[in-house]
């Protein structure tokens, strides 16, 4: 089946905090930040997400860019796993990977997309199927990069809400101010990701950015481990 005409409706519908996809059951390591006092209000979750945006926000965009280019999503799953040292994370990544192509078979039938499910069967890293599950839509890298960039800092902040009880006109207004630069990382991860793709399965690796967040890979292992806990990760 062909995918369909490229529309922006369709984008507003991937990023859609309402899809099923499962992102609702996480906090991207809010939980655990809140709870070692890292977040307390407004000022700390922006200073959060924007570590969060600049690094496995940057990674996760350019491997939803690659995905959507064309690039092999077996060889950008290897490539997700290199760039993801904690176990937890890479976990949740493939449990938010099957929630997702679940989703968007559902919404968008591709043979793509039912190729990763038969290949993947153990799940693959969320952002490659966000990728994929773009390019079903008709979509294009930088949409799927500007997903996953949203992702990174959208879930953080609404579950700051719900941690918290923080104001959600203050959790809204730290969406907007980070906006400008959710822009330029999506931008950036486009272009690393089209390279990728072009280049084949050798560039993967060599071209996709591997920015690190050793923090994050901690407390997610942290979390983990907990035996009262409000979300899954």
């Amino acid at each position: 089946m062909p995918p369909p005409p490229a529309t922006r409706a369709a984008l507003l519908v991937l990023a859609d905090g309402r899809f099923p996809a499962g992102g609702h059951a996480h906090s991207g390591g809010a939980e655990q930040a809140v709870a070692a006092g890292r977040i307390t209000d407004a000022a700390e979750l922006e200073a959060y997400c924007r570590g969060r945006l600049h690094t496995s926000g940057l990674t996760s965009a350019a491997l939803a860019a690659a995905a959507c280019a064309g690039a092999d999503p077996l060889s950008l799953d290897e490539a997700a796993d290199a760039r993801t040292p904690s176990p937890a994370l890479r976990a949740t990544a493939r449990r938010l990977g099957r929630q997702l192509l679940r989703a968007a078979r559902a919404a968008w039938p591709s043979a793509e997309l039912d190729a990763l499910a038969e290949a993947g069967p153990r799940g693959v890293h969320q952002p490659v199927v966000l990728g994929l599950a773009a390019r079903a839509a008709g979509l294009g890298p930088g949409d799927a990069a500007h997903t996953a960039v949203y992702e990174a800092v959208s879930g953080p902040t609404t579950a700051t809400v719900r941690l918290l009880g923080l104001d959600p006109f203050e959790a809204a207004g730290v969406l907007a101010r980070l906006a400008p630069e959710l822009d330029d990382v999506a931008a950036r991860a486009t272009e690393a990701g089209v390279r990728a793709a072009a280049g084949g399965r050798a560039d993967v690796g060599e071209v996709l950015p591997a920015a690190g967040a050793p923090l994050l890979d901690i407390a997610a292992e942290e979390h983990a481990v907990r035996t009262a806990r409000l979300f899954a990760s």
